[in-house]
């Protein structure tokens, strides 16, 4: 039987062990870290050290105009909404917010703002790649005939239509919610349902991870009664930082990521973990991080999903009187869209052009190298772009430069050079991309 003060010099040794990576986990969910990274990354493949990539800095300024130009053309009196799911809820010129409003009825703001986040958030996760042959037929209504949307707009109708349905919801007297026992109840057949989706006539990507991800979603909430109360629900957040930003302060948009990181955390896959602790959007690259930042040594975290989700609840947390402020603390969108444009702008170039044809996972090193070069690029760009439309960051702050915009733009080069399919091929497990 080992000695005492051995059991002791063990558990000691634990908790040390524990501590480490509980600070690793910390930096890992921090976009100052996500930036660290990405930009050392860029540095490193413009000095020519890049397995993958070279970089042209002469098609930067190419790219600006070609971003601003569009964002001009889209919103010509330069008044740039965040990029958010919400303008994907406007597709077509419908306004399904007041759809939804009108539905709600006479409800306090904060009940509001509840269901607006509840729709939200189970939308952005369902907002990975759709694939290239799915689309949602939103059925005529008065006047307007009906439509078909696909891609990321086809997703954000078929997820609202859903919410409307009450799928999300185990209270048929409260239809209008998400919550965990009506996440829990979600299975493949019953979202393919609502999103009309069939294998043979109309394959969605992804299908099956995505009503996983909505299960371990509800699993989730029902676990943390003190973010997301009772009943549990998404829109409890709104209680949660509403209460913290009492006194006119704004809520601050990293602290509501890092409320998202930690309160989402058991939902990813779990093949990304740190002495068990599931990383999420974080993936391995060898010359990512230095020996001094210990065990978070190797990863690069981009937490995509998770920012675009925060992008996505800024308006819900205003619309009712309670404001975000720093904004710019969020980084780009590190997706096909926005990485596309580098490379079809050729501001990224592929070393083997042949890289192009074959099928990538998420965590091959190319990808994980792209998606960082591509954060650190969009905080390049930005400036540029705001200079060419003779706006401020205050004015134009990174989240509108992606909305003007550079996602926008991705888009408009993927339809040009590749029939709108992204540059690099990506196999979707439906939570990622």
């Amino acid at each position: 039987m080992p000695e005492p003060h051995t059991l002791q010099a063990d558990a000691i040794k634990i908790g040390a062990a524990d501590a480490r990576t509980e600070r690793a986990v910390a930096e890992l969910r921090s976009t100052s870290t996500i930036r660290r990274r990405a930009s050392a990354l860029l540095e490193r493949a413009r000095r020519g050290e890049s397995a993958w990539f070279t970089v042209n800095d002469g098609a930067m300024n190419t790219a600006a105009l070609l971003v601003a130009e569009l964002t001009q053309a889209r919103y010509p009196h330069l008044k740039i909404p965040y990029h958010s799911r919400w303008r994907h809820f406007e597709a077509g010129g419908v306004d399904r917010l007041a759809q939804l409003n009108q539905a709600l009825g006479a409800v306090s703001a904060a009940e509001r703002a509840r269901a607006q986040i509840d729709l939200a958030l189970v939308s952005v996760l369902l907002d990975a790649g759709a694939g290239p042959d799915w689309s949602f037929c939103e059925a005529a209504e008065g006047e307007r005939p009906e439509h078909s949307y696909n891609r990321s707009e086809g997703l954000g109708v078929a997820s609202f239509h859903a919410f409307m349905s009450g799928l999300f919801s185990s209270d048929p007297a409260q239809a209008l919610q998400a919550d965990a026992k009506g996440l829990q109840a979600v299975t493949t057949d019953s979202l393919a349902a609502a999103f009309q989706a069939d294998a043979a006539t109309n394959p969605l990507v992804g299908l099956e991870g995505r009503a996983t991800l909505l299960r371990r979603l509800g699993q989730a909430l029902h676990d943390q009664p003190e973010l997301f109360g009772q009943p549990a629900r998404p829109g409890h957040l709104f209680d949660l930082l509403a209460r913290q930003s009492k006194g006119g302060s704004d809520i601050n948009a990293h602290d509501l990521l890092t409320v998202l990181l930690t309160g989402l955390s058991p939902i990813w896959p779990a093949q990304n973990t740190l002495d068990g602790v599931a990383l999420g959007d974080c993936w391995r690259h060898a010359a990512a991080g230095s020996e001094e930042e210990g065990p978070s040594i190797g990863w690069v975290p981009f937490h995509k999903l998770s920012q675009w989700l925060t992008y996505s609840l800024l308006e819900p947390f205003e619309w009712a009187g309670h404001p975000v402020g720093g904004l710019d603390a969020l980084t780009g969108l590190p997706e096909y869209r926005n990485g596309g444009l580098f490379l079809d702008a050729g501001v990224l170039q592929l070393k083997d052009p042949a890289q192009a044809d074959r099928l990538h996972e998420a965590g091959d090193e190319l990808i994980v190298e792209w998606r960082a070069l591509t954060v650190a690029l969009l905080d390049e760009l930005a400036p540029l772009v705001r200079e060419q439309l003779g706006l401020s960051a205050e004015q134009m702050p990174l989240a509108c430069v992606l909305e003007g915009g550079t996602w926008a733009a991705g888009r408009v080069l993927a339809q040009q050079l590749h029939g709108g399919k992204p540059p690099l091929n990506i196999q979707s497990d439906g939570t990622v991309f």
